[in-house]
């Protein structure tokens, strides 16, 4: 469990932060962007919430999913080594990226066919579903980027994949119970 009882520790003034195995790393670091924009998703999803009093299906959703990435960030937080740690490091699962598939199955099969792209906006809770989308994709991004250069969970990179794509799903799912997709209208303003 975790005891946070003293909050700043000024130990961040060098510009590193402690990684999950004590191993500090500048700020700007590949695998701490990765994981900064994972929090950055969750606060957009918090957000979300604030929206989803008449979508109690989609809110439950959402923050289980919050849940699932404060485990994805501890896992992009502790690098995979050989040595002991003296706990068990948490990791993404293959049972989490499975709950997000089945969820964008469930939501999918209440939606009709897409004719066109869609873009962000509709409903409040839509716009910022796109929103968490786009951040999603950059912490993906961040991840597969720091995956080249060290190792990275490859569930971590598959949960922020599927995510993503939940994501888009839950935006039109939230605009089909409120104001309806917008559609991209190609060459519209020519």
């Amino acid at each position: 469990m975790v005891t946070l009882n003293k909050i700043y520790t000024r130990t961040g003034d060098d510009g590193t932060t402690a990684l999950g195995n004590g191993e500090r790393r500048v700020k700007h670091d590949l695998r701490i962007e990765a994981y900064g924009s994972v929090d950055e998703t969750n606060a957009v999803l918090g957000i979300v919430r604030l929206h989803c009093d008449e979508m109690p299906v989609l809110n439950e959703l959402l923050g289980r999913i919050q849940n699932d990435l404060f485990d994805l960030g501890a896992d992009l937080a502790t690098p995979h080594t050989d040595e002991d740690l003296g706990y068990e490091p948490l990791r993404i699962t293959a049972a989490q990226i499975d709950a997000l598939e089945n969820a964008i199955d469930q939501m999918n099969s209440e939606l009709s066919p897409l004719k066109s792209f869609v873009l962000p906006g509709g409903c409040p809770q839509a716009a910022h579903l796109h929103q968490a989308r786009t951040v999603c994709r950059r912490a993906e991004r961040l991840a597969t980027a720091a995956a080249a250069q060290e190792a990275i969970s490859p569930e971590a990179i598959k949960y922020l994949n599927r995510l993503s794509d939940l994501l888009f799903v839950a935006s039109r799912y939230a605009n089909a119970r409120e104001s309806g997709d917008v559609l991209w209208v190609p060459g519209a303003n020519r």
